[in-house]
């Protein structure tokens, strides 16, 4: 699969969170995945970007940088996120830069890095992720 075949079918994956943040897939290659997510519907009580979204954005762009890595037959499933929020957002978009540090047959870890419109950075973020077989899904 080509990076831009891949970024097409990451765009295509409008379903469930993803869709409802507005999360909206700008590059995909072996070496990194970015998107972006408008911070406007997705703030919290006080205006700013609510740092569950910016959790999501970076749990989901690694999640489906693992899946097309490893194969979109198998499932990729977030078991560890870790976000520290360094600057608060309140207008315009953030984009995660998502690195994959390891991706093996089993499990994969990622570095995320969020930026806002500006090029500031908002969040640091890793995740670990399980890489399991369809036939393994638990009921």
């Amino acid at each position: 699969m080509t990076a831009q075949q891949a970024l097409d079918a990451a765009n295509g994956v409008r379903a469930g969170l993803a869709e409802k943040l507005g999360i909206e897939f700008i590059e995909f290659g072996q070496g990194s995945v970015r998107a972006r997510m408008p911070v406007e519907g997705n703030t919290q009580p006080y205006g700013i970007l609510h740092g569950g979204a910016t959790a999501s954005l970076c749990e989901t762009v690694a999640s489906i940088g693992t899946a097309f890595l490893v194969g979109v037959d198998k499932l990729a499933v977030g078991i560890d996120l870790s976000i520290t929020h360094i600057r608060s957002a309140r207008s315009g978009w953030v984009t995660v830069t998502a690195v994959p540090l390891r991706v093996g047959r089993t499990i994969a870890h990622w570095d995320m890095q969020v930026h806002d419109d500006d090029g500031r950075l908002v969040a640091v973020s890793r995740l670990t992720l399980a890489v399991r077989d369809p036939a393994a899904r638990p009921s």
